[in-house]
This record gives C-alpha cells, structure tokens and sequence, in this order.
C-alpha cells in the first residue's frame, strides 16, 4: 500500500459501484493492523509518520466506499467528472414536483402529529431512494457520467428530505 493508490486500490476492490461491503470492513481491520501507529511506535519518527499518513489515508478510504453516495461521488471524481453538488441544482421537473407534493405531506403530517404518515413518508422515500441507487450504480458501472451525475444529485437531496423527516420524527417524539 503507498500514498498514491486510490481508495479502491488500497483495498484491492475493483473500481465499480458495487461493494462487498463485508469484505470491505474485512479488508479494513486487516489495513489498519498493519499501518496502526502503535505498530511503529519504536520506529523512526519518519516511519512513524508515514504510518499516520497511511491509517488516515486507509480511514478516509473506508469511510468513502462504506457509504454509497460517498463512493458515487467518488467513482466520479475519478472519472475526472465534477458533479457540480454544491452548484447545479438542475433536476427533472417531474422529480421536483414530486418532492413539493412531499415536503407539503410533511408539513400537515407534522401540524398534524400524524406519527404514521411520517412513517409512510420515509417508508415511500426509501422505496424511491433503493431504486434511485440501483440505477445510479448502473449507471456509473456503464460509465454513463452525465445521468450518474444528475441521479446521484437527486439522491443527495432525497437525503437531506430523510434528515428532514427524521427530524420531524424527532420532534414528535418529544
């Protein structure tokens, strides 16, 4: 393993949307036995240093292929693809009327206290996300950049709606 492997590299997964995730955390705790600083801790301070970087290096790996948003963004980046997250908001016009009819449900689901609606509201936006995330993996894995770009947008506001309704829920419970 060395500094300049990208994260599927240093776990020796191949470059594809779809992870074993068991394996992944398998391959982790094997990584960070061997690069642990308190490996090196009677080392030379330059080996000692590399071993923090490499355990960052590992960590930051992990936790961006555990998450499949995460990992998406990536895969992207990789493909030298900027999914502009922060600055294109563009989506179907279908897709954001969807989400108005959503936010306005959870507006009278909370004014309301409606525990159970909340609930279907995260039941039915988890039914829409897996589907989202399957073409989304589709996608990049057939190096369709543009459509993975817009689905993985449309993902990341799916989940920050999530955040929302798990707040809601949180809301109601006290």
């Amino acid at each position: 393993m060395n500094l300049k492997q990208n994260h599927f590299e240093i776990f020796g997964v191949p470059e594809e949307f779809d992870v074993d995730l068991d394996a992944l955390e398998k391959r982790y705790l094997e990584l960070q036995r061997e690069v642990h600083p308190d490996r090196f801790a009677a080392a030379s301070k330059a080996e000692q240093r590399v071993s923090m970087q490499l355990a960052t290096r590992v960590n930051e790996a992990y936790e961006t292929l555990k998450y499949p948003l995460d990992r998406a963004e990536y895969l992207l980046r990789l493909a030298d693809v900027d999914p502009e997250l922060e600055t294109n908001t563009a989506m179907p016009p279908e897709f954001l009327a969807a989400q108005l009819e959503r936010r306005e449900a959870l507006e009278a689901a909370v004014a309301a206290g409606d525990w159970e609606r909340l609930i279907a509201l995260s039941s039915e936006l988890r039914v829409e996300e897996d589907a989202l995330l399957g073409r989304l993996g589709r996608q990049l894995d057939a190096r369709d950049w543009d459509n993975a770009t817009a689905s993985l947008r449309q993902l990341k506001f799916l989940e920050k709606f999530s955040e929302e309704i798990d707040s809601a829920e949180e809301g109601l419970e006290t």
